[in-house]
């Protein structure tokens, strides 16, 4: 019944002990010794089991809500990172929000972002700099 070696030799310690303290009341009339002996072994085992299950939802149910509290936590974690992002890039200029849309959020290189808009890829390039160096003092002052 028990899979794990160290709990069966932990129930058959007990029950050992529990032969040992109960000899008295064994009545031979009601079956034999080692009958008796299994049935108290089973039932211990039995007790283990449901003992080990009980425990295992318990630590389940103890975990659930700590789990929850993580889950919730990064979401909101998320959403205010978020929020600061949508403020920090309002603080851009028309230009520079565009670049840093089309590359960043669009995924465009930065060649690509020079040909979309017809700018000098010099042109694209600062205009990405400075986007992003303002980002960044907007995201950091805002902690």
């Amino acid at each position: 019944m028990l899979r794990d070696p160290a709990q069966s030799e932990e129930v058959a310690q007990e029950v050992f002990l529990e032969l040992w303290s109960t000899a008295a009341q064994y009545d031979p009339g009601k079956g034999s010794a080692a009958g008796w002996a299994l049935m108290i072994a089973r039932r211990r085992a039995i007790d283990r089991v449901r003992s080990s299950v009980a425990s295992a939802v318990r630590e389940q149910q103890a975990a659930a809500p700590a789990e929850l509290w993580d889950q919730t936590h990064e979401a909101a974690a998320e959403a205010i990172d978020r929020e600061r992002l949508v403020r920090s890039l309002r603080r851009l200029t028309a230009p520079q929000r565009e670049v840093i849309r089309l590359a960043y959020f669009g995924g465009h290189t930065h060649r690509q972002v020079a040909a979309i808009l017809g700018a000098p890829l010099g042109t694209v390039k600062g205009r990405i700099r400075e986007a992003l160096i303002k980002l960044r003092l907007a995201m950091t002052s805002e902690d």
